[in-house]
């Protein structure tokens, strides 16, 4: 039953009250990303894959500017995150505007937290079942590890919280959430040498090719 129906009724309701609340925050920190961006935008919206794989639009402040070297490639992540943008990392405040996805239904406050669709085609069936349940803001594998995990690693922890929802468990991974932003605990920048899970499962086919 909560899974069913409960769970979403709280998500409308916490997600609504939380946008009017936060809503002076909301705007002031758009404002000053329209600022620190040059005029370029202040919120980031890339296609993500949601409940059964349906497309959808992340809502997340921008936290980096447009910025490219003289071949016309992006810089560093590391350059082109603004001050402003830093802190809204550091605070977790860029996750904000995700409150708008939970309201919609495209999120959750607790579920797989949702990666890119280019990566979809590199995923086995059980790595798949990520996509039966609506994804969250923050989820498992985020209060336990987030950027330090490997990509096995995260979906073991994605997995798990897929096969046992609960309230009690979405209540020990928001209350887990809270602590790891006031201690500003596994909040980064990742790094443009970082492989993402396309180069890290071609590794694994290649690794597999090798022993046969």
């Amino acid at each position: 039953m909560y899974k069913s129906f409960f769970k979403r009724a709280i998500d409308f309701i916490v997600s609504l009250a939380a946008l009017i609340i936060l809503s002076p925050i909301l705007i002031f920190v758009t404002i000053g990303l329209y600022i620190a961006n040059k005029g370029a935008g202040a919120f980031y919206c890339p296609e993500r894959p949601g409940k059964n794989e349906k497309m959808f639009k992340l809502i997340k402040f921008k936290s980096m500017r447009d910025a490219f070297d003289g071949n016309g490639e992006k810089l560093p992540d590391a350059v082109r995150l603004t001050k402003i943008g830093k802190f809204i990392r550091l605070t977790s405040i860029d996750e904000l505007p995700q409150l708008v996805n939970v309201l919609k239904g495209d999120m959750s406050f607790v579920g797989p937290r949702p990666l890119s669709a280019t990566y979809l085609p590199f995923y086995n069936d059980e790595e798949r079942r990520r996509h039966s349940v609506v994804p969250g803001i923050t989820g498992w594998a985020q209060v336990n590890g987030r950027t330090n995990l490997e990509w096995d690693e995260k979906f073991a922890l994605d997995l798990y919280y897929v096969d046992h929802v609960s309230l009690w468990l979405d209540l020990k991974i928001l209350y887990m959430t809270v602590l790891n932003v006031v201690a500003h605990k596994d909040v980064g920048v990742a790094s443009s040498g970082t492989h993402p899970f396309s180069e890290f499962r071609k590794a694994q086919w290649e690794a597999e090719k090798n022993k046969a």
